[in-house]
């Protein structure tokens, strides 16, 4: 097992990992409209971020804000995980899922091309995928492993397994894992409503628009975020003294190689018994998931098979929600942040509300979280699914420290 001393989130909910547990626990959503300049409704999740906090003038020329909310959350990460000064650079790793990289550069480039021919010399290495964790790596000194996954909603769940594998293989002594996205931009969010996936605006309610396993659910909302945390060995962290958060005590990733965008309740099944074999659990030991729940009438009605084929007659015994209702879909940084939520949930032995569920869907038929604040005693154990576009599955099993 691996163990998590450190936890930074840089999210729609705030800058800080309490804080931002406290205001899902009240159910309090982030998500607002945007862009009122688009020729249909649009809401997100932004997040409330001053980049001067973490870079100079000079060091922000040609950083794109998806790194700059990536280095903000390593570093708070960082500095919660006690890390230490005498490290050898090349036995840390870094590990980062970012799905669409530098979208805001791109997005400029486009803008200043179409308008005069000229595009900003530094637009490469800003909208690069491998960008934030090539500056997390810099702002560390991290010469060991520094790799990032590219795997649309699963990115930053497979970063934290892969990281995970690479501290219990002893390939680095520490590493700061987790992902970054910051899609917020018209261009993006035009592309996204063509695809029809997004929540219906049309009553004009932004925040409550995110509704995940509710019989009128019509999709979800985009956010922006950051979230890493620091893992490490349970022997390294007894020997430096540090708090221990929670376990990572396994993880499963399969392929549903079927279909580019539709689900398949097979794939996600077997990611979920993967991930419960490694860490030695049986269905009846987990009392939380942290559901994808992207609130598609597909996506729903698919994972709720899944979780049904693998919990039997279990599933009664489970809770589970989908915190998106509350924080927006972070893309390729969603399974980090959901992740360091579940973390959160056994920690503090309290469970995020499954919000704004009017009626639960039939068709799903899963034993949601309904209301805010939800006491979870004796909560041992807990998952956080990620379902990707492209067929990717990542579910990440979490132990109580």
């Amino acid at each position: 097992m691996v163990a998590v001393t450190g936890l930074g989130v840089v999210s729609p909910h705030g800058d800080d990992a309490e804080t931002m547990f406290a205001a899902l626990m009240r159910g309090e959503s982030a998500i607002g409209p945007v862009f009122p300049e688009l020729s249909k409704p649009a809401a997100a999740a932004r997040v409330a971020f001053d980049p001067a906090r973490w870079f100079t003038r000079l060091q922000l020329s040609g950083v794109d804000r998806v790194s700059q909310l990536a280095v903000a959350a390593a570093e708070l990460a960082w500095a919660d995980a006690g890390g230490p000064t005498d490290l050898p650079p090349h036995r840390l790793g870094v590990y980062v899922g970012c799905g669409m990289g530098g979208a805001a550069a791109l997005e400029t480039a486009y803008a200043a091309g179409a308008r005069n021919g000229r595009t900003p010399p530094l637009t490469v290495p800003a909208f690069m995928p491998n960008a934030p964790a090539a500056h997390i790596a810099m702002r560390r000194n991290a010469r060991g492993p520094v790799l990032t996954y590219s795997v649309a909603c699963a990115s930053s769940a497979v970063a934290l397994a892969e990281a995970a594998k690479a501290v219990q293989r002893g390939d680095v002594d520490l590493a700061i894992a987790g992902g970054s996205e910051a899609p917020i931009v018209p261009g993006v969010m035009t592309a996204w409503q063509a695809m029809m996936t997004l929540a219906n605006l049309a009553d004009g309610q932004a925040a409550t628009a995110c509704r995940p396993f509710s019989v009128d659910r019509s999709g979800f909302v985009l956010a922006e975020g950051a979230a890493f945390m620091v893992l490490e060995s349970r022997a390294s962290a007894r020997a430096r003294g540090v708090h221990v958060h929670a376990e990572l005590a396994g993880w499963g990733l399969s392929c549903d190689a079927t279909h580019l965008t539709a689900p398949s309740a097979d794939g996600q099944a077997r990611a979920m018994q993967a991930a419960l074999a490694m860490a030695g659990l049986q269905p009846q030991d987990l009392g939380y998931c942290n559901a994808h729940g992207t609130a598609t009438r597909a996506g729903d009605r698919v994972e709720s098979q899944a979780l049904r084929s693998v919990w039997g007659a279990r599933l009664a015994d489970l809770r589970v929600s989908s915190t998106k209702a509350l924080h927006g879909h972070l893309l390729g940084a969603a399974g980090a942040l959901e992740a360091a939520v579940t973390v959160l949930a056994l920690r503090e032995q309290r469970l995020p509300p499954n919000a704004h569920c009017t009626m639960a869907d039939p068709d799903c038929g899963l034993p949601l979280v309904l209301e805010p604040n939800t006491s979870a005693r004796d909560l041992l154990a807990a998952t956080s699914n990620s379902f990707a576009f492209g067929g990717t599955n990542a579910v990440l099993a979490f132990r109580r420290a």
